[in-house]
């Protein structure tokens, strides 16, 4: 971190750059950036808003597990809880003919409740109203040391699964066809959703965490026409839209991730309207 201290004292010479917890949220955000446009580009792809969302909101009841076990810092308790349900979510798509946004829909509404239900018990749960909205500007830095290593594990699954998860989601039965496993890569790239997003909740916030997934790549949509525009123009829209928000909200002194996320919707209502250029 003392590197990268040294490097913005040298190269950011403004008044924001002397406080340690922008230096920390800087980095946090060129970090996940990248992590949340790759992943975005294929959620919006496999149409899988709805799933993403839920599991965001689902976190309280990961959270509230946590607390019933006595964990201090309930994220293991959030990681493990939103992999087991992303299995469950991704098993019952297969197993059962009810459609899926209807499974999903469900299952998002009764985690909710269970969450809300269990931290509010004694009327506790103003304590954990930080995990809606985010604090983006708390982070540690050995926290943004688990976004590095988030983001070279997502480098190397990428690198690694991008053709397998691009094919099953375009088709399947061409995948299967050439002996790829579209359930167990479905599932994966179920679990490593949930894995993200449930990482960052804490700092971009449960109530829009789902926003900064979706926009940035749905932007990029737009205005792309192949898949690697796809993907650079989503990582550019997300850097942009970050550090743009993270500043702003310094100097207005709002909630940071709500901020970045309005960026995120300027951005694509600008794409929706260039889009017919584009076409």
């Amino acid at each position: 971190m003392e590197i990268w201290y040294a490097f913005v004292k040298h190269f950011l010479p403004f008044a924001w750059a002397q406080h340690t917890f922008m230096k920390n949220a800087l980095l946090a955000v060129i970090l996940v950036s990248p992590v949340f446009a790759v992943m975005g580009t294929m959620v919006v792809n496999n149409k899988m808003a709805f799933f993403s969302d839920t599991i965001g909101h689902s976190a309280l009841t990961g959270i509230a597990i946590g607390v019933l076990l006595g964990f201090q810092d309930s994220l293991l308790i959030m990681v493990i809880f939103s992999v087991l349900l992303a299995i469950v979510i991704s098993a019952l798509k297969t197993l059962t003919s009810t459609s899926t946004d209807t499974i999903i829909g469900a299952v998002s509404a009764t985690m909710v409740a269970l969450g809300i239900v269990i931290l509010s018990r004694g009327g506790g749960f103003n304590k954990f109203s930080r995990f809606l909205v985010g604090d983006l500007l708390s982070i540690t830095p050995k926290e943004v040391l688990l976004l590095a290593f988030t983001l070279v594990g997502v480098i190397f699954l990428w690198v690694g699964m991008f053709n397998k998860f691009l094919l099953a989601s375009v088709n399947p039965s061409l995948a299967l066809s050439r002996g790829i496993p579209v359930r167990l890569v479905d599932t994966l790239f179920c679990i490593t959703t949930a894995v993200i997003v449930t990482i960052s909740i804490q700092w971009v916030g449960i109530l829009i965490i789902n926003s900064f997934l979706i926009l940035p790549a749905a932007a990029a949509r737009n205005i792309s026409r192949n898949m690697r525009q796809y993907h650079v123009i989503s990582i550019l829209i997300t850097l942009a839209s970050g550090i743009t928000g993270l500043l702003v909200s310094y100097y207005w002194s709002t909630a940071t991730g709500a901020t970045i996320v309005l960026f995120t919707a300027l951005f694509y209502l600008g794409t929706l309207l260039a889009k017919p250029r584009f076409a």
